[in-house]
């Protein structure tokens, strides 16, 4: 069955497109998977039909159960209301989940990149890069570095994705980069609080291929939660990818 709807998901997508020559279809569900993942991260952000988001849908929830979902409430506080976790940010069913985002704000379009941009919009389903195609249609200009937007979540176990845009470092990092990194952080749990969000989870924001030195950026990272939780009360789920993320994070939270 899943597959039957996998190939029904890619001939959609694949009807929808004139440029891309014949497409041979693989045999294997793997293969098909990395194939219908391409289709969405190169898809413009148009609205589908409503059988096309029915399929989705039912598709891409039973892939995340499939892959496990991890609840909030089974994970062990590292420090009153602080969490330590490292895991599939997409199989985190809490308040709202961060996604380091470009100032383009509509998702990564390079095909099955491995970055948390590309996996976010791959598993919430092509609604995502729709909605955030509208938001930013709306404000007419690029997102700004520090700021950030929040949309449903659509098939992601969490409520909310929150996108933020965070500081490129090439070269020596500067105060700037800093102070932007923290008015990300700052941003993402406004608008959190804002919205009744009362848990979050923060990637590594900026550090992948971004620049910004890791242990630096926990140390904002830790630094800017705890000063926001002092007058607010939410929950923060430090969510990690890397060994050496996680060591940093449990070195910084004790």
């Amino acid at each position: 069955m899943a597959n039957e709807k996998l190939l029904y998901l890619i001939n959609y997508l694949l009807s929808e497109r004139s440029d891309l020559g014949k497409v041979n279809i693989p045999d294997s569900q793997d293969e098909r998977f990395r194939l219908y993942r391409s289709l969405v991260n190169i898809r413009p952000a148009v609205k589908a039909d409503n059988e096309y988001l029915k399929a989705e849908d039912e598709f891409l929830q039973a892939e995340i159960a499939r892959k496990g979902i991890t609840y909030i409430e089974d994970l062990q506080p590292i420090q009153n209301g602080i969490y330590l976790w490292k895991g599939d940010i997409t199989t985190l069913k809490c308040g709202a989940i961060v996604n380091a985002a470009n100032s383009g704000m509509t998702g990564c379009w390079q095909p099955c990149h491995n970055c948390i941009d590309n996996c976010i919009h791959t598993f919430s389903g092509v609604r995502l890069r729709y909605k955030c195609g509208r938001i930013m249609q709306a404000q007419g200009y690029e997102e700004p570095t520090g700021k950030a937007k929040i949309t449903p979540a659509y098939n992601l176990p969490c409520g909310y994705v929150i996108h933020t845009v965070g500081p490129i470092v090439r070269g020596r990092l500067t105060q700037e980069h800093c102070r932007l990194l923290k008015s990300c952080y700052n941003s993402c749990l406004e608008l959190a609080v804002h919205n009744g969000v009362k848990s979050i989870a923060f990637c590594c924001i900026s550090t992948g291929v971004f620049g910004f030195p890791q242990n630096k950026a926990a140390e904002i990272a830790v630094n800017t939660v705890k000063e926001f939780r002092q007058t607010n009360d939410i929950e923060v789920i430090f969510n990690v990818f890397t060994e050496k993320d996680y060591e940093i994070y449990s070195r910084l939270l004790g």
